[in-house]
Formats: structure tokens, sequence, C-alpha cells
């Protein structure tokens, strides 16, 4: 495209009645449906790539067009349908004969397109925190950090939704009436997310027969905690025969307030508490720093961990329970324990 000749360039000056315009500064052009990167993205962006991020590697992600060929060429899987777990998981806590699940198993082709994609998004995840280094990311790092976290979230959910069937199998065969049956699935749910997490596709073994054996050691620990729980306190709380009303909820909430001092109980987990319980009162007092000290409703912390509300319900009472006898042993002399109100107040 010809250049536009200037009047310096042509050896001729302005007119008398000419005048000569500034130039404008050049803009960058910005592309539509793309807002601006602010600083808060900036943060929560070095956030998300604070700690290394774990993955299994492979000799593919390190081939040229290693992208391209996991994602564009790949054979999409289709998501799971999970419209039949709820119903199911009411129905066997509620020790009625619930129909077995008709979930969509994954081909061996499948479950490797899967775990290979996720493990590439949290190896870009990890290469970019390598190359941000200690400097400010600019605006094209931001995009691709927020980018691949939401790859990595998205396809550890498609995974775990797929194999929910494994769980609800392996705590029907072993149900025992010492161990609730919602309580072996919310072990089993972790464990589950774990095995994603940790599951090497390169081995070439199944992810089922990996997954099921730490469901399984997740049951054990759930069985030998209840008996120990059950020997330290022989009568057990049953939130199902207490009042529920808004009122008692915000008593509730104000008791954990005064009792903030016994945050470290929590973090420390010297009541014993089983994984659920952790993640449970993690999420609905803000307790967890992954989450800006806010706090999740009953409602929210059931769609993160996959259970319902009422059961979120349930776990935490269980587990305000077990601090409010650690708290008493611990702050509390033993003359004193039946005349003072406790710290927690389950409802």
């Amino acid at each position: 495209m010809a250049k536009r000749p200037s009047p310096r360039s042509t050896g001729t000056s302005p007119g008398p009645n000419q005048t000569t315009r500034p130039r404008r500064p050049a803009t960058s052009k910005r592309t539509p449906g793309r807002r601006r990167i602010n600083a808060a993205d900036r943060r929560k962006a070095m956030e998300l790539v604070a700690e290394p991020i774990f993955y299994m590697d492979a000799e593919a992600f390190h081939e040229p067009g290693a992208q391209e060929s996991l994602f564009d060429d790949a054979e999409p899987v289709p998501l799971p349908d999970t419209a039949w777990y709820h119903p199911l998981l009411n129905q066997n806590s509620s020790d009625q004969t619930g129909k077995p699940a008709k979930s969509q198993v994954l081909t061996a082709a499948q479950e490797r397109v899967l775990f290979l994609q996720f493990n590439f998004a949290r190896f870009r995840l990890e290469s970019l925190r390598l190359e941000i280094g200690e400097e400010r990311p600019r605006d094209a790092q931001v995009r691709q950090i927020f980018d691949w976290y939401e790859r990595i979230r998205g396809l550890r959910t498609q995974i775990a939704e797929s194999n929910l069937a494994l769980v609800l199998a392996m705590a029907k065969r072993i149900r025992s009436s010492d161990v609730d049956f919602g309580d072996l699935v919310s072990e089993g749910n972790m464990a589950l997310l774990r095995s994603v997490d940790k599951f090497d596709i390169e081995r070439g073994f199944k992810f089922s027969t990996y997954a099921c054996r730490a469901i399984l050691k997740a049951f054990s620990r759930q069985g030998m905690k209840q008996t120990k729980y059950r020997q330290r306190f022989p009568t057990e709380f049953d939130p199902l025969l207490e009042k529920s009303n808004e009122s008692a909820e915000r008593r509730r909430e104000d008791e954990l307030e005064r009792a903030a001092e016994a945050v470290h109980v929590i973090v420390e987990n010297t009541a014993d508490l089983t994984d659920i319980e952790q993640e449970v009162i993690h999420h609905r007092f803000g307790i967890d720093a992954g989450a800006q000290g806010r706090r999740l409703t009953l409602a929210q912390v059931g769609t993160l961990i996959g259970l319902t509300k009422e059961r979120v319900r349930q776990i935490q009472n269980r587990a305000l329970e077990k601090l409010r006898h650690t708290l008493a042993e611990r702050y509390i002399p033993t003359s004193e324990r039946d005349s003072i109100e406790p710290f927690f107040t389950p409802n």
C-alpha cells in the first residue's frame, strides 16, 4: 500500500491559510467481546499459579503440535448425564431399593483422551507459572491462565461424573450398619477426585481399577474413624430429630463467630474430622484460604462436592459436635463443663 507523502517529504511547506494537523497516537485494536485485564484479574491469576501445579507427564506433551493433536484432532467425548445420581442416592440413604444406575461408561479410547487433555492442561498451567516467575504477567498470560484453569476444572468434573457409579456400586457392596450410607458415598466421592488427580493413563491400566482400590481404602478409613468416634461418644447426635429454623441458624452462626479462637483446632484437625467433614467445615465457615474467607451456603457446598443440601447439613452438624467435645476437653475444666454453654451447638 502506497504511503501518502507528507509536506516535508515533497519539499513543500503549508500555505499561509493551511495548518498542519498533529498525528493521532496509534491505538491498539481490542478484540470484540474481550474485556480489558484489570488489577483484580491479575491478582487472581497469580493466586492460581502461586504453588506448583501437579500433573502426570506424558511424551505426547513435548511433541510439536501437542495441543492441536490432543484437543482439536481428538474425537470429542460426550458429557455424562448425572440426572440419575441424586434420586438414587436419596433412595439408598433412606434404605430403599434403588434401580441400577444407567450411566454411560467411558471406552478405553475416551478415557485416554480425557486424561491426556486433563494432564496436558495442568502441564500448560505449570509451564506458564515457570515462564512468569517473579515478573508481572502480561495480559495474554493472564488470559491463558484463566483458560487452562477452566479447562482443568471442566475435565476433572467430567471424568469424576463419568465414574460416579463406581462409588455407589462399591458403597452398596460393603454397606454396614455401623457406617451411614451417605458417609460412605461422601468419602468415596473424595477418594474418586483424588484418584482423578493422581491417575497415570500412560501405565496402561483402566481408571476404574485404580479408583476402586482408592475408594475401598477410603471406606476402610471411614469405618475405623466411625468406630473410634463411637467409643469416645456412645450417645450419637441425630440431626434429623432436631428442629431447624431460621433463628437457630442465626444462633449457631453467632456461636461460631464467638469461637473464632478455636480455628486452629479445626486446621490441626485435633477433633479427628474425616476428609469430607473438613471439606464442609472449611467451605461453610470460610476457613480455607483458597476461598478468600467467603462462606458458602449449604447448597453451594453440596454442588461443590456432589451432595444434597440436607446431606451437607448433616455432615456439618456432626462435625460441629466433634469440635464441641474437643474444645470442651481442651479449654474447659472438668468441673465446669456441665455449667458452661458449649462453643458449638448443632441444630
